[in-house]
């Protein structure tokens, strides 16, 4: 068990915490014995992912939005922030960048005054791969230089990036950034295979794919994320430490398509493509992180890309009802 600094378990707040892999998260701080508070509005989090934690007192819950007051106090006795909380729609950001502004930076800057006002000096914060852009480099390592992010959600995350680095070269905090892949599994609410799902539902016979189907792109389950955000904070001691997370290999959108069909038993599926060789403005059609870093600490990804699309299609069809 990691300790916290009087020798007992850590005091771990989650901001985020009911969400998708917020979750997944505190169910593995709680495992280890930390003690959790969770930090969520429940906009887009569902109570029902941590109410075992809820009912057993491991966790509690503090409902509130980030960019209000109320839930400072729950960082006054923190040893570690874990500040997941943002808005996570990339595709959506277009069409409203001053609201993804304010839930992403405004807020990431209001939890950072908390921690230096309460005297908490530790926090891990959940980045995307979309902060490197249409990277030149592939696998893109995380010194990929130039850093030019093409949506307006990489932008806001690439500036929470700078102001946690400033804030802990600052203060002699320590911090540890991560670059998610696309992360998939048990309890996901959006993304590409909750669409496909959802809209083969409404037509079995045919399927919109946005773009041309060939995006490119690594996706990772939410254990093996989970598992290295923690593997990592265990064994990294910088100011500012910057990881990514993600597989070793992609899979285009089509092979996505064809998975997704054939875990709902359909097999006369007819693919009907957007056109463009991006799904919506902001779409990094290759998307391929080098996790050379993590590995070198001794990390290695539990599946491949292929593999965890087809565990997140079954884990989404039985949180659904439609298989067993």
């Amino acid at each position: 068990m990691i300790t916290g600094k009087k020798g007992n378990a850590l005091k771990a707040v989650v901001t985020g915490g009911a969400g998708f892999i917020g979750s997944h998260l505190v169910d593995a701080l709680v495992a280890r014995g930390d003690e959790v508070t969770v930090i969520d509005n429940l906009s887009t989090g569902d109570l029902r992912n941590i109410t075992t934690h809820l009912d057993s007192g491991a966790a509690r819950l503090v409902r509130s939005d980030l960019l209000g007051d109320g839930w400072q106090d729950a960082i006054r006795d923190a040893d570690r922030v874990y500040h997941l909380a943002a808005d996570p729609d990339v595709r959506a950001s277009a069409g409203n960048p001053a609201s993804v502004y304010d839930q992403n930076v405004t807020a990431t800057v209001r939890v950072l005054e908390a921690m230096r006002q309460a005297g908490c000096s530790e926090i891990v914060f959940t980045s995307t791969s979309t902060v490197y852009g249409e990277a030149r480099v592939i696998p893109t390592p995380e010194e990929y230089p130039g850093m030019q992010p093409i949506s307006i959600y990489g932008a806001t995350k690439l500036a929470c990036e700078a102001m946690i680095s400033g804030y802990a070269h600052t203060y002699g905090w320590r911090s540890w950034v991560f670059r998610f892949a696309n992360i998939i599994g048990e309890r996901s609410n959006h993304g590409v295979i909750w669409d496909f799902v959802h809209k083969l539902r409404a037509n079995p016979s045919e399927l919109e794919i946005l773009g041309d189907g060939r995006q490119q792109k690594s996706y990772c389950s939410v254990s093996a994320c989970v598992d290295a955000v923690l593997f990592a904070v265990s064994r990294t001691n910088e100011p500012f430490s910057c990881f990514n997370i993600g597989t070793e290999d992609w899979i285009d959108v089509t092979s996505i398509a064809s998975i997704v069909a054939a875990e709902m038993g359909l097999r006369d599926v007819s693919f009907r493509y957007t056109g463009g060789d991006r799904g919506w403005v902001g779409d990094v059609p290759r998307m391929l992180l080098s996790v050379e870093k993590l590995k070198s600490l001794g990390w290695r990804p539990a599946l491949n890309s292929e593999a965890a699309v087809r565990e997140a299609t079954r884990a989404l069809l039985r949180d659904t009802g439609v298989i067993p």
